[in-house]
């Protein structure tokens, strides 16, 4: 069984290409706003169902927030393959750490790795708002996902 996001209700979710700017768990600024330490937030339920999820070829899409939780396992799963060559802790911090440094592909570039799953940017500023979301400079998942794997 796939395991769906929990974030369903969109009411007053800011949205960029189709991607909401859900909550996170984050002391960080950035344009996702800031969750309470107590509650799940996305990145929380991407790690929690990273091992359900991963197995499954097909994901139905049923809300916007499935679409984040897919981006999210799948850099994830990209995390964990920049680790298996790393021997030390020191090694698999820097991989990581350089993992969240790297340029962020946005929806219509050749390199985003889910071409039609997000609308592509209305604008220059969407495709900039979700790669604020996305970068670990600008205090966005990718840099929690870090911070709670390592």
């Amino acid at each position: 069984m796939v395991y769906h996001s929990s974030f369903v209700d969109e009411e007053g979710i800011t949205k960029a290409c189709g991607c909401p700017l859900l909550p996170l768990k984050s002391h960080i600024k950035g344009p996702a706003p800031v969750s309470d330490q107590d509650r799940t937030d996305i990145v929380d339920e991407a790690i929690t169902f990273f091992r359900a999820n991963v197995f499954f070829r097909n994901f139905d899409v049923k809300s916007s927030a499935d679409k984040l939780l897919i981006y999210l396992t799948f850099y994830i799963n990209v995390a964990l393959k920049r680790l298996e060559g790393c021997r030390t802790l020191a090694e698999g911090t820097k991989a990581i750490i350089n993992l969240g440094l790297e340029k962020v592909p946005v929806p219509g570039e050749p390199s985003f790795p889910f071409p039609g799953l997000f609308p592509l940017p209305q604008s220059p500023q969407e495709a900039e708002l979700l790669k604020e979301l996305f970068e670990a400079d600008k205090g966005g998942s990718k840099w929690e996902i870090i911070k709670r794997c390592l």
